[in-house]
């Protein structure tokens, strides 16, 4: 049976309604992951949930343990993960509170450790990673955001950036050249270490806030907090609809 892992980022540091069984704290031979796992039941089917910043929110970006996120998940036998994140809109559709199930990403971010396949190897491993987001998963995501009557675009372009500050004008610009529909901190390594040990993984992202330079204005954080609370609870909407969906 398919063993699912919901990882929370920004805006969801805990599943609302889950009735926890037990908390999992692991030792990986790539250290100790963001938080505890937690082991749970949701809508009637059983899942972990790990909190991507930990709990409390406490962990930027660019410091998260991915290696150990995703490894510990594996371990625990995982096989698919749904990956929920915040993110800043920079095409038309992706206005603040609206919800995106991306297709595709661009990886800008550095010095992050990126891969499983380094030292003592017996030979160099290269993924195909043509298609980041595994199409089943996200299809059956699009399904339930229908099933909850909750818009979303079914495509994007994930463009993750480094962090912990926010991007310029001017980055959102190319990015926005590049193709890039969204733009988050955490989308990558974490799509293709698991691509790497073979678990299936789509992205649900929540948008905050519109892209540095999109709309005139600072970005504040009265204004992500105040978007990311509607965008979250429509997300744990899709989410419920997912796992009624997926338990039958």
């Amino acid at each position: 049976m398919t063993k699912l892992a919901i990882i929370g980022g920004t805006g969801l540091t805990q599943l609302a309604n889950l009735n926890i069984l037990k908390h999992t704290q692991l030792s990986t031979p790539f250290g100790v992951p963001s938080a505890a796992y937690v082991h749970g039941e949701l809508n009637g089917r059983e899942l972990l949930f790990l909190a991507r910043h930990g709990n409390p929110h406490t962990i930027p970006p660019h410091k998260i343990n991915y290696r150990a996120n995703i490894w510990g998940l594996k371990e625990l036998g995982v096989t698919q993960i749904i990956a929920v994140a915040a993110v800043g809109g920079i095409s038309s559709a992706m206005e603040p509170a609206h919800i995106a199930i991306p297709n595709q990403l661009i990886d800008y971010s550095y010095e992050r450790k990126h891969t499983f396949f380094e030292g003592d190897l017996q030979q160099v491993t290269h993924i195909d990673f043509s298609y980041p987001y595994t199409e089943s998963l996200r299809t059956d995501l699009i399904a339930a955001a229908k099933q909850a009557k909750v818009p979303v675009s079914n495509n994007g372009t994930y463009g993750c950036t480094q962090g912990p500050r926010l991007e310029t004008a001017a980055e959102i610009r190319r990015m926005q050249q590049d193709g890039c529909d969204l733009v988050g901190m955490t989308g990558m390594p974490e799509a293709a270490l698991a691509r790497e040990l073979e678990l299936e993984y789509a992205a649900l992202t929540v948008v905050a806030n519109w892209g540095a330079g999109i709309v005139a204005g600072e970005i504040t954080m009265a204004e992500i907090e105040q978007h990311l609370h509607k965008g979250m609870a429509n997300a744990a909407l899709i989410l419920q609809a997912f796992l009624t969906e997926s338990k039958n």
